[in-house]
């Protein structure tokens, strides 16, 4: 009458080892063992908050967009799960041949080390976005039906919107909102549901600095764009240092803005396999200091080659 801890509906520690094994040997891991993982990765980020408080030291982690070989160079030069805290800051699939290794790998490590890992929400953690840009595609051609497509993006409905370090560092995946002006406004979202178009919630997964005044109309149709003031008040109201964001290409692989109040992150090296930029990661020490890390993409021999070519309307 007694189930193991090895039972069918749980999975444990030695189950997720090898799942980890296999997946960063970018192999993938069977339908029923993603179903299990998933419900798991949602048991556990339930119970976290909208902004998900994280201590220093810890690295934060700009878009990986699917380049499995790259989010290997990042963690040799950012340094192995557990022995670092990872801050990733969302955009893990799409555009890249390896969106189902790399989302599944992180969740693997998500449910291995939940303490040592948070995954944000991107603006392409959804349902919509993936069947445009590649990740539905993707898990179609690997599993044969689109089953863990849907598994994945329910785990996306339950990913935290941002992450606060030692509270003074804000990451979150594109920006602010002029809807919101605390930090405890971001708190009362539900999060639960697909990315809406607009309103706060798709505002922080959208919007984009620039040298403005205020707030003005993204090019991306969906959020704003938002200028120094904007920053400088938001920072000020809720006591931040630096706000840490990703969603922007940037050739060198971070830019600060507004006197260093505001820091893109990218993390997808020579993004679509043709943008020529380098990545970088953040790491922040126990008083918060920044070490900017940059990294070139994984070299050629180190990469496998996908089973198929992407189709091109994937690409930018």
């Amino acid at each position: 009458f007694f189930r193991s801890s090895n039972s069918r509906d749980t999975m444990s520690e030695t189950d997720l080892d090898k799942h980890i094994q296999m997946l960063s040997g970018c192999q993938i891991i069977k339908e029923s063992e993603v179903k299990q993982l998933c419900v798991k990765a949602r048991e556990l980020l339930i119970d976290e908050g909208n902004v998900q408080k994280v201590s220093a030291p810890c690295t934060i982690v700009g878009d990986i967009h699917g380049q499995f070989y790259d989010l290997k160079e990042l963690f040799r030069v950012g340094g192995n799960i557990p022995d670092t805290n990872y801050v990733f800051m969302g955009d893990f699939v799409d555009r890249g041949f390896y969106s189902v290794e790399t989302f599944l790998l992180l969740l693997c490590l998500k449910v291995r080390y939940p303490d040592r890992v948070v995954l944000t929400r991107g603006n392409h953690e959804s349902r919509q976005i993936t069947q445009v840009y590649g990740f539905y595609d993707e898990c179609l051609r690997k599993y044969g039906s689109v089953n863990v497509w849907r598994y994945c993006t329910e785990v996306f409905d339950y990913l935290p919107l941002a992450a606060l370090v030692a509270e003074k560092v804000f990451c979150v995946h594109a920006g602010l909102s002029p809807s919101i002006n605390t930090l405890d406004q971001i708190r009362t979202i539900d999060r639960k549901q697909e990315v809406p178009h607009d309103g706060a919630m798709c505002d922080l997964l959208w919007s984009d600095p620039e040298d403005i005044d205020g707030w003005g109309l993204s090019p991306r149709g969906a959020g704003y764009l938002f200028g120094a003031d904007v920053v400088s008040q938001f920072n000020s109201t809720n006591k931040l240092d630096l706000i840490a964001r990703s969603h922007q290409l940037v050739m060198e692989g971070y830019k600060s803005m507004f006197s260093d109040a505001l820091v893109t992150v990218w993390s997808a090296p020579n993004y679509c396999y043709r943008c020529g930029n380098v990545a970088s990661i953040l790491e922040l020490d126990e008083h918060l200091n920044k070490n900017f890390k940059i990294f070139e993409a994984a070299p050629e021999g180190e990469r496998g080659v996908p089973a198929r070519k992407q189709a091109p309307e994937y690409f930018l």
